[in-house]
């Protein structure tokens, strides 16, 4: 009697958390300066001043002449951070339910189910990563007040300190919610979509499931995935970097920032610094999943020395 054969290896899920997260590091690490004119274009305007940035290389400029090269990396630590705790969680429980929910023979769930899971995914990573968040927002808008006015972070752990010590714990969770629902467009946009175009382009048989596939899909996403989710991030931004003025906030929520840029900067304002929010999102995702991919193919091949499939699982 033939012995049963063992179930096959599979990836370890501390392993899918630590692959998510060092694929969002790498990727910021190529990014970081457009996050910052990102930022800096939806703050201009603010407050109903004139618009200080009208182009995204008008911002570029301005800043690498106020501030220098080095500025277009002021905030780098927060945006790894952000990568470290955000991206960690979110791919890791992605790539965890994707598995989960897939069916017999590795086939992967519906649209809407990858929807949902991105969802799901995108709610816990940015509870998680809200503080690293709310700190890049402030590094990075920093260098557009006056000299009195700026905060002056020296890193991350310094901005997470003075922020608990002067204005409370909650703080760093100031924004959660625009935050969350942010990630869950985003996440439900970004991930599925991603894991949509990949099925699609090797179904025409041009594609192979290699890093030419990836690269394509993760173009295809970036862009549905900017249109999608501008709005909410302009808003979360806002309630971000907000001050406090004779004790009243400059906002009451998300749907406050919405009515106010629509009211006072048009509708199409809510869509401001699109250009520099796909240049770096788009990268970031492409490079970010590739760095997945890779990762996770290398472990299978030589880790779980499975060659049965070459893509990473997404």
């Amino acid at each position: 009697m033939a012995a049963s054969q063992s179930p096959p290896a599979t990836m370890p899920n501390y392993i899918r958390f630590l692959f998510g997260g060092l694929a969002g590091m790498g990727a910021t690490c190529f990014v970081q300066p457009l996050d910052l004119i990102k930022n800096r274009m939806q703050l201009s305007g603010e407050g109903g001043k004139a618009k200080e940035h009208k182009t995204s290389l008008h911002a570029i400029k301005s800043v690498i002449r106020n501030e220098g090269i080095s500025g277009l990396y002021v905030g780098l630590s927060a945006g790894l951070l952000r990568q470290a705790s955000y991206t960690t969680v979110r791919m890791g429980v992605y790539s965890t339910l994707f598995e989960k929910f897939s069916g017999d023979g590795g086939k992967p769930p519906g649209f809407f189910m990858k929807a949902g899971i991105g969802m799901a995914a995108g709610a816990v990573g940015a509870f998680v990563g809200t503080p690293a968040e709310i700190s890049l927002i402030r590094m990075t808008a920093d260098g557009r007040l006056p000299e009195a006015e700026r905060r002056g972070y020296k890193n991350v752990f310094d901005a997470l300190i003075r922020i608990t010590k002067e204005e409370g714990i909650v703080t760093l969770w100031r924004g959660c919610l625009p935050t969350v629902g942010r990630a869950m467009v985003v996440n439900a946009a970004q991930l599925a979509s991603y894991s949509q175009a990949k099925q699609l382009l090797m179904s025409t048989g041009y594609f192979k499931d290699n890093i030419m596939c990836h690269f394509a899909s993760s173009m295809i996403s970036g862009l549905i995935t900017t249109a999608a989710s501008m709005p909410v991030d302009i808003a979360k931004t806002r309630i971000q970097n907000m001050k406090m003025i004779n004790g009243v906030p400059e906002y009451r929520g998300a749907m406050d920032v919405l009515i106010k840029v629509v009211k006072n900067e048009g509708f199409f304002s809510l869509w401001k610094g699109f250009t520099p929010y796909y240049a770096r999102l788009g990268p970031h995702t492409v490079l970010t999943f590739i760095f997945l991919e890779q990762m996770n193919q290398s472990y299978r091949l030589y880790v779980l020395k499975d060659t049965s499939r070459g893509g990473g699982g997404l």
